[in-house]
């Protein structure tokens, strides 16, 4: 009769625990993104267009509040060389008809999302509505070039 070393036996049962481990996570991710293509058909779609969308991209949060709300769900070019985006809305959450949206990052180097201010109208926006006001995402290479050339500018009034 066989018997396993210590050795052996350690790493059998490190191995299953790993196996183990990866079955949970694959069904896990299953799991999640099947009641999230379950939610998506009940989802309204609005267009917001911006200038720049930089580091913003496809399956990006859309988010109310700090509430995640929705995701891009396609971006295209338009004839004036703007960018377009469809955003998905979770069903139920209504959107004011004057409200903005914005491109911000969730810190210095995080990642970008859209920001929606809601505004005051008691109107809200349906399917295939677009956002009338937008602000585009704050390009951090420009921000601190203009704080470097506004630093330098004051330098040379002092001298």
């Amino acid at each position: 009769m066989n018997k396993f070393t210590n050795e052996e036996l350690k790493n059998f049962i490190i191995g299953s625990c790993v196996i183990v481990a990866c079955l949970a996570v694959i069904a896990i991710f299953k799991i999640e993104r099947s009641v999230w293509k379950d939610a998506e058909d009940d989802d309204y779609g609005v267009f917001a267009t911006f200038n720049r969308t930089d580091g913003l991209v496809v399956g990006d949060k859309v988010r109310l509040a700090g509430i995640d709300i929705g995701y891009v769900e396609n971006s295209v070019l338009d004839e004036d060389f703007r960018a377009t985006l469809t955003l998905k809305i979770r069903n139920g959450i209504k959107i004011p008809d004057d409200s903005s949206a914005a491109i911000v990052s969730s810190g210095i180097m995080g990642n970008k999302y859209i920001e929606i201010e809601p505004g005051g109208s008691e109107e809200y926006l349906a399917e295939n509505d677009e956002f009338s006001y937008t602000q585009d995402a704050i390009v951090l290479e420009e921000l601190v070039d203009r704080i470097i050339s506004l630093g330098k500018a004051k330098r040379k009034e002092k001298r």
